[in-house]
C-alpha cells in the first residue's frame, strides 16, 4: 500500500508540474514537429535523467537542505536570463521563417537526448519547486521516507513527468494537425510563450522582495 501511495503521490504533483508550457515543453513541441515521436522521446529521457538527480537530492536531503532566501533570488535571475537568451532566440527573423517552412529543426545536427540533458540541467527553477513539495510532502506524511520507498516516490514522479510533457506535446500537435491552430503559426510565434513566462517570473521576483 506504501509503495503505491509514494508512486501515486509522486506521479500526480510531477504530471501536474510538467502540463504548464515551460520552455522545455515548448522546445519538445518544436522536436516532434520537425523530426518524429523517437526524437522527442530521446529529447524526453534527456531531461528525465537530469530531473531524477534532482529529486533524488532533495527529497533526501530536504531536511537538510536550506533554500536561503538569496540563494532564491540568484536562481530567479538565472531563469529570467535564461528566458530572455529563449526569447531572442526564438524570435522569427527572415532566416528562421524560412527553417520553419521545411521540415529542419533549428536544432538539427544536435542529437535530441543531448538536448534535453543540457536544458534539463539550465531549468535551476526545479530545485526550489522539487525542495518546496518534498519538505511538504514529507511532513504532511503524504509519502514514506524509507530508503527503498523514496525510490519509488522518484520513479513515479518521473513517470508523471514523461507522460505529462508528452501528453501536452500530443495534444498541441493535434490541435495544430487538426486546423485548430496552423502549425506555423505556433512555430513561428514560440518567442511569445518565453516573453510571457519572463515577464512572470519579473513579478514574482518582485513580490517576493
Amino acid at each position: 500500500m506504501k509503495v503505491l501511495k509514494n508512486i501515486g503521490v509522486g506521479f500526480l504533483v510531477s504530471f501536474i508540474g510538467s502540463i504548464p508550457l515551460g520552455y522545455l515543453n515548448v522546445i519538445g513541441f518544436e522536436i516532434y514537429t520537425k523530426s518524429n515521436l523517437w526524437q522527442l522521446i530521446y529529447y524526453l529521457l534527456g531531461v528525465l535523467i537530469i530531473e531524477a538527480i534532482v529529486i533524488y537530492a532533495t527529497f533526501y536531503f530536504a531536511n537538510k537542505l536550506n533554500m536561503n532566501p538569496k540563494l532564491k533570488k540568484w536562481i530567479s535571475i538565472f531563469s529570467i536570463g535564461f528566458l530572455i537568451f529563449l526569447t531572442f532566440y526564438f524570435y522569427p527573423t527572415e532566416g528562421q521563417n524560412s527553417i520553419n517552412n521545411t521540415q529542419e529543426s533549428r536544432f538539427i545536427g544536435f542529437p535530441t537526448f543531448i538536448i534535453g540533458l543540457i536544458l534539463s540541467s539550465l531549468n535551476f527553477a526545479q530545485v526550489p519547486f522539487w525542495l518546496s513539495w518534498n519538505l511538504y510532502l514529507v511532513n504532511k506524511n503524504y509519502i514514506s521516507t524509507q530508503k527503498k520507498l523514496g525510490l519509488y516516490y522518484v520513479i513515479g514522479t518521473l513517470i508523471g513527468t514523461f507522460f505529462g510533457m508528452l501528453a501536452l506535446i500530443l495534444g498541441l500537435k493535434s490541435i495544430t494537425k487538426n486546423g485548430v491552430v496552423s502549425e506555423s503559426l505556433v512555430l513561428n510565434n514560440i518567442w511569445v510563450v518565453f516573453l510571457a513566462l519572463t515577464v512572470f517570473q519579473i513579478i514574482q521576483l518582485l513580490r517576493k522582495k
